[in-house]
């Protein structure tokens, strides 16, 4: 009976203390040492009290899931603890506008193969070249701007 009590109260107390350091080893230490108590209890007490037992540890497992995950994030310390703030910013400007460069004229600076740099009005933008490769100098048009870079294609000549 007494390695059933100090299972469970190790258990009890790494579960406790759990729910208020989140990280899941203290919670799965708590819950080994709940499960060695129910075996210890299985083994120690017969089925009677292995039932009684395993009713207790389930009993411990739902509550310490409902006060971490309800009733924890709602407190104080919660609260004080989390972040309250967004960043409501990019990593990356957008390419471009597509309504501005969509069917616009630009030269590639580099050879696009397909992938290579272009200059729309004195900016340089990453661009992917449908029709295949382009030499640097090469007169292109904007067909689409995709999500990193414009999307060109070759301007055909008509003689």
């Amino acid at each position: 009976m007494t390695t059933v009590a100090i299972l469970f109260a190790a258990g009890v107390l790494l579960v406790a203390v759990e729910i208020l350091v989140p990280g899941a080893i203290l919670g799965i230490l708590g819950g080994l040492c709940l499960l060695g108590g129910v075996i210890a209890a299985f083994v120690q007490l017969g089925g009677a009290g292995g039932a009684v037992a395993t009713g207790v540890a389930l009993a411990i497992g739902a509550v310490t899931l409902y006060l971490e995950f309800v009733v924890l994030p709602k407190s104080r310390l919660a609260k004080k603890f989390s972040m309250s703030e967004t960043v409501s910013s990019r990593s990356q400007p957008e390419v471009a506008d597509r309504a501005l460069v969509v069917g616009r004229e630009v030269i590639a600076v580099t050879t696009l193969a397909p992938s290579g740099y272009v200059e729309l009005e004195g900016r340089r933008y990453e661009a992917f070249c449908q029709s295949g490769m382009a030499d640097a100098g090469a007169r292109l048009r904007v067909v689409d701007v995709d999500t990193f870079r414009l999307v060109v294609n070759q301007i055909k000549e008509s003689l």
